[in-house]
């Protein structure tokens, strides 16, 4: 019997995704240049023999000035539109050809990562400030250390202003026009990981009281405008999909959450990523804090048992919105664990990332039905942490860990070389 995992999924945009498995988006670190790399493209050559359903690809910044890290692609000027930037179209047609070669579509996150850029990483300097809704600091602990730690990776950020929140919105918007015109199928929003987009939306992070802050609908209008305005410049058939944590709010916020989706879903996204954590509890690496404040839908003894991190947040969303195309990503490693998440009505789209990283043809494997259950999928232990980080908090160390041993496979297999996962 065929898996439901090779069942086409169509958006309400008309792009039509050949089966339910997504490559994940998972930072690359090979954009020397903030601009798509021979290497970059490599990579994802290899994806789109992969027989995915579609592939997300890693960030690219919307403003070269305020990065994620140092190698993310990114916006560098205002785009002007295909004709008077042909050069750059032609630049970036090259990654979506090699990811699309093989007729998976590609689908590109793009970023802003307010006051989570890190000093080192953009144009703006080592010593200035980073854009947020409100001045509030990165904060990864309590301690000594982590205090120290934080003041020397992230400076004090900036409240923005309505001048900058509109220059912001409009390089979300730019940054997508460029990638319809230079041919790829949609882009993603990054509203997760503790970004500027969920900055917004967060009452933690959001202290506005103007029309970007103080209820949950007016904290989203921020991602609101950008994807009104978006959808005004690219084709009718481009994909606009959002990423939204799931884990970073609390119990007592929970209602403000699902307003926030309400108001995303009634605007017309196309598809809707659950995923979950910030670079202060980075639950999407799978390395959570342990502390009394962060608290979650209860899970169940069957989740427990299952591979998804995010499955109950998901499936009240799927209750409330029968009709919203979910994505669920975080922990997926066999076919059992995917066939699950789609069968109990979880999700439409498993996300993959790390198995991902370690094969690229990684739903071949889960595809093929002459492969036994037990076989479909692969084991994946925690990566290593160096030891010259064993002064970080646990937390933020095995995190780190996790995103350069992955990003090293990334590398490895664009070269043609071998890939291993962290040994169990």
């Amino acid at each position: 019997m065929p898996s439901p995992l090779a069942d086409p999924v169509k958006l309400p945009c008309g792009l039509v995704l050949p089966n339910r498995l997504s490559k994940a988006a998972m930072a690359e670190m090979m954009a020397k240049t903030n601009h798509p790399t021979d290497p970059l493209l490599d990579a994802y050559s290899q994806w789109s023999e992969g027989g995915w359903g579609s592939i997300l690809t890693g960030n690219v910044q919307v403003d070269v000035n305020h990065m994620g890290s140092p190698f993310d692609p990114a916006l560098h000027t205002e785009y002007k539109g295909a004709t008077t930037d042909s050069a750059l179209v032609s630049s970036w047609k090259k990654y979506a050809d090699a990811a699309q070669k093989h007729g998976t579509p590609a689908i590109v996150q793009i970023c802003h990562p307010g006051r989570q850029s890190f000093r080192v990483a953009g144009y703006r300097g080592m010593f200035a400030q980073t854009l947020a809704p409100s001045a509030v600091p990165v904060k990864i602990g309590d301690g000594l250390i982590e205090r120290i730690v934080a003041s020397l990776v992230w400076s004090q950020p900036k409240e923005m202003t309505n001048a900058d929140i509109e220059r912001v919105i409009r390089q979300f918007v730019d940054t997508a026009r460029l990638m319809a015109d230079a041919g790829f199928s949609g882009v993603q929003l990054h509203g997760a990981h503790g970004y500027l987009i969920d900055q917004f939306l967060n009452s933690k992070t959001n202290l506005r009281t103007d029309a970007y802050g103080g209820t949950p609908a007016k904290r989203a209008k921020f991602v609101l405008d950008i994807l009104t305005e978006t959808r005004k410049v690219v084709p009718a058939t481009f994909c606009i999909g959002i990423k939204l944590n799931s884990a970073d709010h609390s119990s007592k916020t929970f209602e403000e959450t699902m307003t926030q989706i309400a108001l995303l879903a009634e605007a017309g996204i196309d598809f809707m990523e659950i995923s979950g954590g910030t670079y202060e509890d980075p639950k999407m690496m799978g390395h959570a804090k342990t502390d009394a404040e962060t608290t979650e839908l209860p899970k169940s003894a069957r989740t427990a048992a299952r591979e998804a991190f995010f499955l109950e947040f998901s499936k009240e969303v799927r209750k409330r919105h029968p009709d919203l195309v979910l994505m669920l990503t975080g922990g997926f490693r066999t076919r059992a664990g995917a066939e699950s998440a789609i069968l109990d009505e979880a999700c439409d789209l498993v996300g993959i990332g790390r198995p991902a990283a370690v094969d690229p043809k990684f739903p071949l494997l889960l595809l093929d039905e002459s492969v036994t259950e037990g076989n479909a999928g692969m084991q994946l232990n925690k990566a290593p942490i160096p030891w010259y980080t064993r002064f970080l908090p646990l937390h933020l160390a095995g995190a780190g860990a996790e995103s350069t041993y992955y990003v090293d496979q990334i590398r490895r297999f664009a070269k043609g070389l071998a890939t291993i996962g962290p040994p169990l």
